[in-house]
């Protein structure tokens, strides 16, 4: 006997809901395209682009408009100055010409052969311009009866027009951006020193924070009040905290210096922020000091789900703290751990603040996130600065894949 019931799924009812969840989901879809995969896609475009700062703004052909010489009698000379200029220095413009209305009265000499006067307008055809381009347009002028009796002639801005092909919206690509950012040994000790900021940032935030839970997962006395210490370092704004470790470990008047000068442990003053490969050491500190109550947070908060009975069992068979914490927390905590490593591998990655206001990526501190500001704004090569930021995308989206792989492998799925 055949079975006519259709399968589980594909009847209409489940297609209706299927649309129905579809259409519910759009929104939520269309915002992170709009948020997160429009900007994701704009990077990997430009990054195969020679865009500099400069190519932001697609060429425009510019005019500033003046009379040099004074006109209060008729019969007075003057002239009639056109500067005008392509804002481009390597991008050409196509079809470039010059209107601007022509005042009462003003009688013009001699006409440059591009231009001409009609309809009380003046108008110029200039043709195609080449990068950088620039052209001074004089029109001797006199003043008649007419122009010193009528109104004051008011000011109209002279228009100019012009087709450019924009770098950015063009099909012409390049592999030059990519070629610069791999070429040398620059970027693989920059990335040197982002895996070593990253690891151990993450490594010790996480650590530091597994402690910090564990000393407050039990009730006592003042309990909130430390625990509301431990979150001060995360929820203090960065650029306050930044600026207090730099005076802090400031070699000519910080405390640190003071101290340990006065207890004889150095001659003499130590540049913290200063000297390689301590800078990195220390804005590696600055990280995990500032990040742990993240990590405490979350571990706490599972901490103390876990049920009690086990550690009860545990004591009546006589097992130390450590084994109750091996065998028993650290199994429980694993989920949350990996999360918060994954998190925080990929925030500490992306990581640009910090170093920035520490040391401004000197003294071997520079990261691939500084590096990324250093191409796109003070070198103004936009191009070379995505094609930096699709690198750290791809050795995030690495690391993710990587990381789900052996966590699935864990979890034996």
């Amino acid at each position: 006997m055949t079975d006519a019931t259709p399968p589980t799924g594909t009847g209409p009812l489940a297609k209706r809901e299927a649309r129905l969840a579809w259409g519910l989901l759009f929104p939520t879809l269309a915002a992170v395209s709009l948020v997160v995969i429009l900007p994701l896609l704009a990077v990997f475009w430009i990054s195969f682009k020679p865009v500099t700062l400069a190519d932001l703004r697609p060429p425009t052909p510019i005019v500033r408009e003046d009379i040099r010489g004074d006109l209060e009698a008729p019969g007075d000379a003057a002239t009639l100055r056109y500067r005008l200029r392509n804002s481009s220095q390597d991008q050409p413009i196509r079809g470039v010409t010059l209107s601007d209305a022509w005042p009462d009265g003003l009688e013009a000499g001699e006409l440059d052969p591009a231009c001409a006067i009609a309809d009380g307008r003046l108008g110029c055809d200039f043709g195609d311009w080449e990068g950088g381009q620039r052209v001074t347009l004089q029109i001797p002028v006199t003043a008649t009866e007419t122009y010193l009796a009528g109104p004051p002639a008011t000011d109209s801005p002279p228009a100019m027009t012009g087709s450019a092909t924009n770098v950015l919206t063009s099909f012409d690509f390049t592999a030059e951006n990519f070629v610069r950012v791999f070429d040398g040994d620059e970027f693989w000790s920059v990335l040197g020193v982002t895996l070593f900021y990253t690891i151990f940032g993450t490594l010790g935030a996480l650590i530091m924070g597994l402690f910090a839970a564990m000393l407050l997962n039990k009730s006592f006395k003042g309990q909130g009040i430390l625990r509301g210490l431990y979150l001060f370092p995360y929820v203090a704004p960065v650029i306050a905290v930044a600026f207090a470790w730099i005076l802090l470990f400031d070699p000519f008047s910080g405390s640190a210096n003071a101290l340990l000068l006065q207890m004889g442990v150095t001659s003499q003053a130590i540049n913290f922020f200063g000297e390689r490969p301590l800078a990195l050491i220390m804005v590696t500190l600055f990280e995990i000091w500032r990040y742990f109550p993240l990590s405490f947070l979350f571990i706490l908060a599972r901490m103390q789900s876990i049920d009690h009975d086990m550690y009860e069992a545990a004591d009546m068979d006589g097992a130390s703290p450590f084994q109750k914490f091996w065998y028993l927390s650290l199994p429980q905590l694993l989920g949350i751990l990996s999360v918060l490593f994954l998190l925080r591998f990929i925030w500490t990655f992306n990581k640009f603040d910090d170093i920035f206001l520490l040391t401004g990526g000197n003294a071997g501190t520079r990261v691939l996130t500084v590096n990324v500001y250093e191409q796109a704004f003070a070198l103004s090569n936009i191009g070379a600065g995505a094609a930096v930021a699709v690198v750290i995308f791809c050795c995030l989206l690495l690391f993710s894949v990587f990381f789900f792989r052996v966590m699935s492998r864990e979890e034996g799925l």
